[in-house]
């Protein structure tokens, strides 16, 4: 399932490998609640050690969120390690830039200063997985000053 205006080359799987990557190891942790509670007095020592805040006191609805979380990213990473598709990293990168906009509320919002060490590489991601998307987009809607559609075939302008 790829488009005509995905960004071709297996540099590009590699950045969707190395996302996944990095959201196995990132989440990994989240998915269960016991590992859950082991990771949330790690990362609360760290934000305390660093000067960053501490997690909220652990409970079952954070831990349930917490525990949803790392499930569904877990499997999703493992989906872009065994069959890594271009359109993968589209839908990853707008997934990012979502983590992105809500870690960077929550940080605004009173959260701990932590969350900014996950948004630099939500967003770090971000932008290397969509950029492809939108220059290779770019260069397939102007061809000959004409406007294409993705596969370069001219579009006839619509009359109204």
């Amino acid at each position: 399932m790829t488009s005509p205006s995905a960004p071709a080359g297996p540099g590009y799987l590699r950045v969707v490998r190395a996302s996944a990557w990095y959201d196995l190891v990132v989440t990994a942790g989240f998915a269960t609640p016991w590992t859950y509670a082991l990771l949330h007095d790690a990362l609360s020592s760290w934000g305390r050690t660093l000067g960053l805040g501490a997690l909220p006191p652990l409970d079952p609805m954070q831990t349930l969120y917490a525990n949803l979380l790392g499930s569904v990213v877990v499997v999703w990473a493992l989906l872009r390690l065994v069959g890594p598709l271009p359109v993968h990293g589209l839908f990853d990168g707008v997934a990012r830039v979502l983590f992105a906009l809500w870690q960077a509320y929550a940080a605004t919002h009173g959260a701990t200063r932590l969350l900014w060490l996950f948004f630099v590489a939500e967003a770090a991601f971000g932008v290397v997985e969509l950029v492809p998307w939108w220059r290779s987009r770019r260069a397939g809607c102007v061809v000959g000053g004409a406007r294409t559609t993705g596969a370069g075939s001219p579009v006839t302008p619509r009359r109204t």
